[in-house]
């Protein structure tokens, strides 16, 4: 099998390869999770069952909203480290395409 320098399948590689269109997909999502997330958090905070004093504002938050608000908090997170993965692939992409014309990695690879 292929260790750190040979060239099997499962050969370790320290360079990390990621293509125009995982890129493009990453950067979606990114941009998926700021469309979805706020919008959802507007909407658990106006709900009754975010307080305890039964309308909104009233009384102090209840589980509802925290665990909401630890989802919510963890999604934007996570999108954002995605889409910031796919800005960087993307830009790669860049700095690697007269590099990929001279014979070096496909021109659909980049390195990050």
């Amino acid at each position: 099998m292929g260790g750190p320098t040979g060239g099997g399948a499962l050969g370790y590689s320290s360079t990390m390869v990621l293509s125009r269109g995982w890129s493009l997909f990453l950067v979606g999502v990114g941009v998926w999770a700021w469309a979805i997330w706020p919008r959802f958090g507007v909407a658990i905070w106006n709900d009754t069952r975010a307080w305890s004093g039964g309308a909104v504002g009233v009384g102090a938050p209840t589980g509802f909203l925290w665990i909401h608000a630890v989802l919510i908090a963890a999604s934007l997170a996570i999108g954002s480290t995605a889409g910031v993965l796919g800005i960087r692939g993307w830009r790669a992409a860049r700095r690697l395409s007269p590099a990929a014309s001279a014979g070096g990695a496909e021109a659909d690879d980049q390195r990050i």
